[in-house]
């Protein structure tokens, strides 16, 4: 391996608090045979797993800081190696010189206690903490990840879930399904050498039927899964429809803030207004967009730029609340316009569309009949069913506090899995099952579980995990 890229095997050091001033600052190091450097940094030999009160030195013996300094060694350790935590006041001063001591430190102390290891400390990269921590067993990747999602944690409820998959909940659930799998795997596989008792084999073992009851587990945790997806990531929402309808109005009710300026002058929004805002902690990140007409008709080029910068949002939306004006109904113009944008979005994709009438206070009362959903931006009403709805259509029906953090990409290894399951199925059902067949989809849908807890995992997807960590995790 050439010199220049970092080895898994070097010990390293980061400061592990967040930039700026604080009233405790941490710099952490993780390695092998840390004590010369300790023995540098304080002039003592520390008690495992106790908080020693101590000064902290630089090279010259004087004092940078007096602190504590904590020795985890291995393995029980957050990484699993021998951990060192200097905990100091936080000023950023303070810290980075307690950085450069420790750098400076172990390159002097190496080839005096022996240990050319430590000659070769060098700063972490973003989330090698945990990255090691994932390869010294002490976390599967899915709880790895929880790690960075509990920092990241916008809402009480995600930060439970968060911590709810770090301590297992989730990977438990993986590795039973992965167990019960794997054994119906050995009874396949040990069965192929005796090919004349291959379908009285399926009907002993009740492959079929244990194939099902697997089958309808993944399709449980799948739920489960989305649940968890969906408390992480949220839902983007995009308010459109023409101008004047309400959508900075209810921007607004929604956020429970003047976050957009409201007019009766048509093109008012010209640009994206976002903000993300709780239902039952879920996060949903609501777009206002300028409204929509034909851009033909419009004088004003940067009215123009925004009209199409809102189709753009909706095309990515994940739900699209189409906004209707209530006094307006029944107007020949307003109506074809209103036809020409449900068109469109149709032909984008109807099941994201929700349609919302505005302005229940000022119109008639006949003219909610037969509507949808209908409410009133500026007193509120009916507020309450739109937040309800949007949590339907984004498939929202569990229970926070049952809920373990999940991303998109364990979603997806559960659905590979479940393909991968019905086609067993399908071939197990067959009067002239082949059961190397059959193996071979019980070995993709194992895989593709395993992808979840790292168990089977590429060198790029670790990458691109463990980079996305703050430095000094």
């Amino acid at each position: 391996m050439p010199s220049s890229l970092p080895r898994p095997q070097d010990p390293i050091v980061a400061i592990a608090t967040a930039p700026g001033r604080g009233a405790v600052g941490i710099v952490r190091v993780s390695g092998r045979d840390l004590e010369g450097l300790i023995a540098a940094l304080t002039g003592r030999v520390l008690e495992p797993r106790r908080a020693n009160y101590t000064a902290l030195r630089d090279a010259l013996g004087e004092s940078i800081d007096h602190g504590l300094a904590i020795l985890f060694p291995a393995p029980h350790s957050y990484t699993g190696e021998d951990v060192l935590e200097l905990q100091a006041h936080g000023g950023p001063v303070v810290l980075q010189l307690l950085l450069a001591r420790c750098l400076e430190a172990a390159a002097e102390t190496a080839p005096a206690t022996q240990c050319p290891r430590l000659a070769h400390l060098r700063l972490a990269q973003p989330g090698e903490f945990t990255q090691r921590a994932f390869l010294n067993g002490k976390l599967d990747l899915a709880q790895a990840e929880a790690v960075a999602d509990l920092i990241d944690a916008s809402t009480e409820a995600a930060a439970r879930s968060a911590t709810r998959s770090l301590g297992g909940a989730f990977s438990r659930q993986v590795q039973a399904l992965a167990q019960r799998i794997v054994e119906l795997r050995t009874l396949v596989e040990a069965t192929l050498d005796f090919p004349e008792e291959e379908i009285d084999f399926l009907e002993r073992a009740d492959v079929h039927g244990r194939l099902e009851a697997i089958a309808g587990e993944v399709d449980v945790v799948l739920d489960h899964t989305r649940q968890g997806a969906l408390l992480r990531e949220g839902m983007t929402v995009v308010l459109a429809g023409q101008p004047n309808v309400g959508k900075s109005s209810l921007l607004n009710a929604l956020a429970g803030a003047e976050l957009a300026i409201v007019t009766p002058i048509a093109g008012t929004t010209r640009d994206r207004i976002g903000q993300t805002i709780q239902i039952e902690g879920v996060p949903v990140h609501v777009i206002d967009t300028a409204g929509l007409r034909d851009p033909n008709g419009s004088a004003d080029e940067i009215e123009r730029i925004g009209i199409a910068r809102s189709w753009s949002e909706i095309e990515q939306a994940d739900a699209v609340i189409f906004l209707h004006d209530l006094t307006r109904a029944g107007e020949p113009d307003y109506e074809a316009a209103d036809a020409a944008i449900a068109s469109r979005l149709r032909l984008s994709d109807a099941m994201r569309v929700l349609h919302v009438f505005n302005k229940s206070d000022a119109a008639p009362a006949e003219a909610a009949v037969t509507r949808g959903l209908c409410l009133s931006a500026r007193t509120g009403d009916g507020l309450h069913a739109l937040r309800r709805t949007l949590l339907e259509r984004a498939g929202w029906h569990a229970n926070p506090e049952g809920v373990f953090i999940a991303r998109t990409r364990h979603v997806q290894a559960l659905q590979r899995t479940a393909a991968h399951l019905q086609q067993a199925q399908a071939l197990a059902a067959r009067a002239d099952a082949a059961l190397d067949l059959l193996a071979e989809e019980l070995r993709l849908s194992h895989n593709a579980l395993g992808e979840i807890t790292g168990a089977f995992s590429a060198d790029d997807l670790l990458g691109e995990i463990f980079g996305r960590f703050c430095i000094g995790k």
